[in-house]
């Protein structure tokens, strides 16, 4: 498995707390399997890199999210769906998340393009427009609305086809993100789409996804209802209107060619827009009438019904009009009285283009008031002493010389870590965990491994153990942890539970891995016993004619261990020391043998897994009759189960189960 040295030295190095292992060789280097979880992890960067521009990061490694940044993502995206995650699902969560994480630098990216573009800008807002900094501001949005958008950026979802635009407006400090409607995905190539930076459009009929539905920005729904703007004083815009909207006029349009589905592009002026309303068995209907009259002046309806009426909010009188594939309806078929022989509606492959009338705005003066402003000043650019280079990384650094991990765009090994570093993180597998004797603060000792060496982690608790059911053989993510050199120049590395950019999560006890399979890969229960750095997902079935045992027991709800009575009659915590005697829930310890065409091995679990598995509570099983819990394994015989194995074996120990059952469900 690759790692990365740091590229600098410190005197703790040959008294670091690490228990090495010995470097393999190439060929046994070959044969360790890579752990699916971290496989996507690193697929899902190169694809955030690819939307960034750049599919190999920038020269330093500065290009894109952190590593642990990313993982953590993920993680947090598989506890919201714990019935599992597909690639789409995590991709898109990880490219919307970051694209907001990148807002902080939006705004001078938005300033340099919105400022070259409102030299041009000279029109009057429409009647309905509003502004992002207002939707912003209120949270709501009405299908009325106009917005008129400047397009920011445009890119697809990592993963999927979804498109999606960043807009801005010439008022607003904000922007916001468009899922792009598919009828537009031809104009949204990457490559050649009009629908690009820079562009500016007009939008309406758009619902609003607020924050607390999702993500922590407002971002706006698929809308069918989009005109893109056109500049006739712009040679690419002035090249599209002539090769596709200057062929045909209203004149040309003859009944043979309709009915034989001949398609027609037109560009008009707009010289009326006017309401209607028409009658009908099922009640009323409302529309809009558009009055279009073309280069030969010649004038044609163009009708819009129903929900189509916001369009009408779109336009202004006297703009032009390019239409690309009108639908075009026989007048007897529009449900209104027209004296022309066809008239236009807006159908499911029509595109609207628009070069809009340009009417001045009134030009007035005020009398300003004197106003004493606090410029803010800019940002300097980063002091090379105050940034360290590490594998052509550069990384901050406090006037402690204290080196901040937390944008660290790789993931950081056991023999990485050096005194005075911090927001590092670290996968790996927990080898043992014990409480510290301490009374003025609840701490544990964690010994964590990866394949680069082990090393103890003190994590510390404001009050009490926080962080579920962890024992060996589980797969841990730890984010927030702080290295320093000791007294006795050892190194200590820690970990606060309210520290900053602290995170700690149990991947082997997730109930995503085991449903999702771009986050794993099925083994055979033979082959386990070479695979012990990370869960192993297996499809097997139960045989308990083999081995089974079951008890119910009390366990700890804030850590689900095992609780024993001691000589004082309390119920004392196996695993935090704790009296806990109001903080107990009954639940089973079960030794099961799980088979599959390759081999039997035998396992034990508790807690829901064990429910899931024995397919009954506690509770219901301790009231069954002493004959019917003996037969009731009977009834296990056979059962087939997608689980999750971790090695619990602790080292220098004979355990009679050397393994886990961490997370199953029934399979069909």
């Amino acid at each position: 498995m690759e790692r990365r040295d740091c590229g600098y030295n410190v005197d703790v190095d040959s008294v670091m707390d690490v228990d090495q292992r010995q470097e393999e060789n190439e060929e046994d280097q070959e044969k360790v399997e890579e752990d699916p979880f971290l496989q996507f992890v690193d697929y899902a960067r190169s694809e955030l890199l690819s939307l960034e521009g750049d599919p190999n990061g920038d020269v330093d490694g500065t290009s894109g999210p952190g590593w642990s940044w990313i993982v953590l993502r993920i993680l947090k995206t598989c506890k919201a769906y714990s019935c599992g995650v597909t690639p789409a699902i995590l991709l898109s969560e990880l490219s919307q998340t970051w694209c907001e994480q990148r807002r902080n630098g939006a705004p001078k990216k938005r300033l340099e393009l919105i400022n070259q573009l409102k030299k041009e800008h000279r029109r009057m807002k429409l009647p309905n427009t509003v502004t992002i900094d207002s939707i912003y501001q209120k949270k709501f949005l009405s299908l009325n609305s106009v917005l008129e958008a400047v397009i920011i950026d445009a890119f697809v979802l990592p993963g999927t086809n979804i498109h999606m635009l960043t807009l801005g407006d010439y008022w607003s400090s904000n922007i916001i993100d468009l899922y792009l409607h598919r009828r537009f995905y031809d104009m949204a190539d990457l490559q050649n789409g009009i629908l690009k930076r820079g562009r500016e459009i007009f939008l309406t009929g758009c619902y609003l996804r607020s924050a607390s539905e999702g993500s922590g920005y407002p971002r706006l729904l698929p809308t069918e209802y989009l005109v893109i703007l056109l500049d006739e004083n712009q040679d690419d815009d002035a090249m599209l209107l002539a090769a596709q909207f200057c062929s045909d006029s209203f004149s040309s349009i003859s009944l043979d060619a309709v009915n034989t589905g001949a398609s027609y592009s037109f560009y008009a002026r707009i010289e009326s827009i006017e309401s209607m309303e028409i009658q009908g068995s099922y009640g009323s209907l409302q529309g809009k009438r558009i009055t279009l009259v073309d280069g030969d002046d010649v004038r044609f309806k163009f009708f819009l019904w129903g929900e189509q009426i916001v369009l009408a909010n779109l336009f202004s009188v006297g703009s032009m009009l390019a239409l690309d594939k009108p639908y075009i309806a026989i007048s007897t078929e529009c449900d209104t009285e027209v004296s022309e022989e066809f008239c236009l509606e807006y159908g499911t492959a029509t595109q609207l283009y628009l070069v809009p009338y340009i009417q001045h705005e009134e030009q007035v003066c005020v009398t300003l008031t004197p106003n004493r402003h606090q410029n803010s000043r800019p940002l300097s650019s980063c002091n090379p002493s105050q940034a360290l280079r590490l594998s052509q990384v550069s990384l901050p650094r406090d006037s402690q010389g204290t080196i901040d991990f937390s944008n660290y765009p790789f993931r950081s090994f056991v023999v990485d870590l050096r005194n005075k570093m911090t927001s590092v993180s670290l996968y790996g597998v927990v080898k043992d965990i014990i409480k510290e004797d301490t009374k003025q603060e609840t701490v544990f000792s964690l010994k964590v491994a990866d394949s680069s060496g082990a090393i103890w982690a003190k994590l510390h608790f404001s009050e009490f153990w926080s962080l579920g059911r962890v024992g060996v053989g589980h797969t841990v993510f730890i984010s927030g942890l702080t290295c320093i050199s000791s007294k006795q120049k050892r190194l200590e590395v820690s970990w606060v539970e309210n520290g900053i950019g602290a995170s700690f999560i149990n991947v082997s006890c997730l109930p995503a891995l085991i449903n999702s399979y771009c986050l794993h890969n099925l083994s055979q229960l033979s082959d386990i016993f070479n695979k012990t750095s990370y869960a192993q997902v297996s499809r097997v079935w139960l045989d308990p004619i083999e081995y089974y045992s079951v008890h119910t027991r009390f366990s700890h709800t804030l850590c689900g261990h095992f609780v024993n009575k001691i000589p004082s009659g309390f119920l004392e915590c196996s695993f935090c020391h704790k009296i806990c005697c109001a903080e107990v829930v009954r639940t089973f310890d079960l030794k099961i043998t799980l088979a599959d065409e390759s081999k039997k091995v035998l396992a034990w679990c508790t807690g829901q897994t064990a429910m899931d598995l024995f397919q009954i509570s506690p509770e219901e099983f301790d009231e069954l009759p002493e004959v019917e819990q003996v037969m009731y394994r009977s009834s296990l015989e056979k059962e087939k189960f997608m689980v999750a194995l971790v090695n619990c074996k602790r080292d220098g120990l004979d355990d009679s189960v050397s393994w886990e059952i961490t997370r199953a469900y029934k399979c069909d």
